[in-house]
């Protein structure tokens, strides 16, 4: 299919899709799942080389019991050598529920007259940050319906708002968007504000599938959606995240899909996504949706060992739609962001709100927790929290984050700002039980440092911390 240049804001050539449902299921279809191939793959995953379309056909078609275990393995084992036990956290903040699209696995969506439709002001988005600075949060996602209002000004107001709010040793170090698909002159206006990543999600990749749950509303031009990240990339902004919503399609062809996405930005921009979601469907507001997709538990697991041996250095993320007991299992396997103390009705953070409502918010969530209590669980499972932000202010994004992150440099400079950040935390605003936690934490990751890095500058570093300096990184 041909894209028009004038519609879709791409000023260069015209562009064909590069989702083609016929070779998707030929791939899957033609799947050989012999044990040799099987672990041959995930070899080749091992040795941090990203699969292939037809590779990654064939994990997903496995069943073999013995085999899915092998997958996983390999996943957890590949986790361990490119991030190593680090846990990035960070919280989304919702900024507006105003929305023009009609989707049907959606709260926000515009035929829900159910839903309780508000934008936060300036005074009150100042609020919120102040009170997840409260908590120590240092990295935010923001989230906008899709709606005229929230314009490319009104984002890159938003985000410059968000930075300059300073209380006590608080600040927010990154924010990342996510919101409808811009023009290119729009995705250079939200660049330039300083955004970290810009995330747009295709939900379902299948043509006929999208169609069906987007009945109106600019989301309903599935091309428009698909093309949206190369015009981020044609304006500067080579920071981008994409992902599928799980449970509207069969999650084999999504799987495909989100890989295909990922060649298609590596061969054009020679970089690809900074990292993939892969939320499942959950409880909305007066949902409507076809039951027959929706995803297992066992099936979920499988998508992020499959995700995480499929593409070695992309970001996978995972939020509190998920239970904790889910994403306890899951971590092992791949995932390396979570969200910790989410709220997502609007104003909810500052106004100290704990019961959901579900006609306020995009769905339910099923991890609320607090920060603190996320943070205790992840030492007490050996992961080495982390609210670092070095890369994205060194400018190490893009293709540039590609050169320092393809032959590994997790011990250069990962785990070192992992532990500096997560000083800094226990510093300020940790319980009393996590402080003594997180310190030995810190001591037991020093010594897996000795003769990898310089242990002696990060020690005097972390003196520094401990005598109010704030902000120090590598």
């Amino acid at each position: 299919m041909i894209f028009k240049p004038e519609k879709y804001g791409i000023d260069d050539k015209p562009m064909q899709s590069f989702i083609d449902p016929e070779e998707i299921w030929s791939f899957i279809s033609n799947a050989k799942t012999d044990r040799e191939t099987i672990r041959s793959i995930i070899a080749k995953s091992l040795d941090k080389q990203r699969l292939s379309l037809e590779e990654t056909a064939v994990l997903v078609q496995v069943t073999d019991p013995e085999m899915i275990e092998e997958i996983k393995e390999g996943a957890r084992l590949l986790k361990e050598k490119v991030y190593g036990n680090r846990i990035v956290l960070f919280a989304p903040l919702y900024v507006g529920s105003l929305c023009t699209n009609d989707c049907q696995y959606c709260g926000f969506r515009t035929s829900n007259k159910k839903a309780e439709r508000s934008t936060l002001n300036r005074e009150q988005l100042v609020s919120e940050v102040e009170a997840l600075e409260d908590t120590g949060q240092k990295r935010l996602i923001l989230v906008f319906g899709e709606h005229p209002k929230y314009s490319a000004d009104f984002i890159a107001e938003a985000t410059k708002t968000v930075y300059s709010v300073k209380k006590g040793n608080g600040e927010i170090r990154r924010t990342n968007i996510n919101a409808a698909p811009l023009d290119i002159e729009g995705f250079k206006k939200v660049h330039e504000a300083g955004i970290g990543t810009y995330q747009v999600f295709q939900e379902t990749y299948h043509p006929e599938t999208y169609k069906k749950y987007h009945l109106s509303g600019r989301k309903s031009d599935y091309n428009n959606r698909l093309t949206s990240l190369d015009r981020a990339q044609e304006a500067g902004l080579d920071d981008v995240g994409i992902g599928a919503l799980f449970g509207l399609y069969d999650w084999r062809f999504e799987v495909l899909s989100l890989v295909r996405h990922t060649n298609h930005l590596e061969a054009c921009y020679n970089v690809g996504p900074h990292t993939i979601s892969f939320p499942r469907i959950q409880d909305a507001s007066d949902i409507n949706i076809d039951t027959k997709y929706l995803v297992s538990d066992e099936e979920f697991t499988r998508i992020i060992a499959i995700l995480r041996l499929a593409v070695p250095y992309t970001g996978l993320i995972l939020t509190a739609r998920e239970k904790a007991s889910i994403r306890k299992e899951v971590m092992r396997f791949g995932v390396s962001q979570i969200d910790g103390g989410t709220k997502i009705e609007i104003g909810a953070y500052a106004d100290k709100k704990n019961n959901q409502e579900i006609d306020k918010e995009q769905f339910r969530i099923n991890d609320d927790r607090a920060l603190s209590e996320v943070i205790d669980e992840l030492l007490s499972e050996d992961y080495l929290p982390s609210f670092c932000t070095a890369c994205y202010r060194l400018g190490r994004t893009g293709e540039h984050f590609m050169e320092f992150s393809v032959p590994g440099f997790i011990k250069r400079f990962c785990s070192p700002n992992a532990i500096l950040t997560l000083a800094e935390y226990l510093e300020d605003y940790a319980p009393v039980h996590v402080f003594d936690k997180g310190w030995q934490m810190i001591e037991k990751n020093l010594n897996t440092l000795n003769g990898e890095t310089n242990v002696k500058e990060i020690k005097n570093r972390l003196e520094r911390i401990k005598q109010g300096e704030r902000d120090i990184y590598f």
